[in-house]
C-alpha cells in the first residue's frame, strides 16, 4: 500500500481543478497545468480535495497511484507558490548576463554559450554570478536549471563552475611535491 497515495491533495482556496477522463486541469493565481495519467489510477475530487485511487492490485497500479498523487500535489503547489531553483557561478571571469530572452553564459570557454529561456519561466541574474530559474512547473524549472549546470559542472579542486546554492562540493587535496 502506498502511504504517500493515501492521503489526499488539498485544494487551498482560489485554486479550481477540473477532473476529465483522468485528465487534470489545475488553475491558480500563478497560472494554469494540465496533467493525463495512465488508466490504473482514478482520479476523484470530493470537498476540495483531490483523491487518487488505483482500479487494481497490481504492481503497475500501485506504483502510478502514489507517482500520481505527488504530480497532482506538485501541480497544486506551482499554481499557489511556484518553483524556484538557484544556481551559483564560480570561478575567474566566470559570468551571466540576460539579454531580452537569452541567458549569454561566460564560463572559460573561447566562445559565449547562449540559451533560449522558455517563456513560461521567469529567469533572473539578480548578481553576474547568481542565475534564479522560477516557474510553475517543477519538472520544467529543475531541468532548465540542470540544462544551465551542465554546461560547467564544479569540478573538485577549486570549485569552479556552476552549482546550485544548497549543494555542497566535496573538495579534493591537490597534488603534493
Amino acid at each position: 500500500m502506498s502511504r504517500v497515495g493515501k492521503k489526499p491533495v488539498e485544494l487551498p482556496d482560489g485554486i479550481e481543478a477540473n477532473i476529465v477522463a483522468n485528465e487534470i486541469t489545475i488553475k491558480g493565481k500563478k497560472g494554469e497545468l494540465n496533467a493525463s495519467f495512465p488508466e490504473s489510477v482514478k482520479l476523484q475530487k470530493d470537498q476540495g480535495k483531490i483523491i487518487v485511487v488505483p482500479l487494481n492490485e497490481t504492481k503497475g497500479a500501485k506504483s502510478t497511484w502514489g507517482m500520481a498523487r505527488t504530480l497532482i500535489n506538485n501541480m497544486v503547489m506551482g499554481v499557489t507558490e511556484g518553483y524556484t531553483r538557484n544556481l551559483e557561478i564560480n570561478g575567474v571571469g566566470y559570468r551571466a548576463s540576460i539579454e531580452g530572452n537569452i541567458l549569454t553564459l561566460q564560463l572559460g570557454y573561447s566562445h559565449d554559450i547562449k540559451l533560449a529561456i522558455p517563456e513560461d519561466l521567469d529567469v533572473k541574474c539578480v548578481k553576474p554570478t547568481e542565475i534564479s530559474v522560477n516557474g510553475i512547473s517543477k519538472q520544467k524549472v529543475g531541468q532548465f536549471a540542470s540544462e544551465i549546470r551542465k554546461l560547467r559542472k564544479p569540478e573538485p579542486y577549486k570549485g569552479k563552475g556552476i552549482k546550485y546554492r544548497e549543494e555542497f562540493i566535496r573538495r579534493k587535496e591537490g597534488k603534493k611535491k
